[in-house]
């Protein structure tokens, strides 16, 4: 079965492309500048910091809203 699966793949090309695919992937990456940790320990606190707010901003608007439902209802 797994012969069967692997001889239709290959006729048709996908593994060909598949590799290709992997290939060019390893190329692109190793074109990128990956953060220092430095960096990327700032960034991750800057995404911390920012998600509590919103978090925060979207609890207080549904406690302001809730509030006005309820003394308008």
């Amino acid at each position: 079965m797994v012969g069967a699966v692997f001889a239709f793949l290959w006729k048709k090309g996908h593994l060909m492309a598949l590799s290709r695919f992997v290939g060019e992937t390893r190329d692109e990456l190793k074109k990128c500048s990956w953060p220092s940790k430095q960096e990327l320990k700032g960034s991750t606190i800057v995404v911390l910091v920012s998600t509590v707010l919103v978090g925060l901003f979207t609890v207080g608007v549904d406690v302001v809203v809730m509030t006005i439902l309820d003394w308008v209802l």
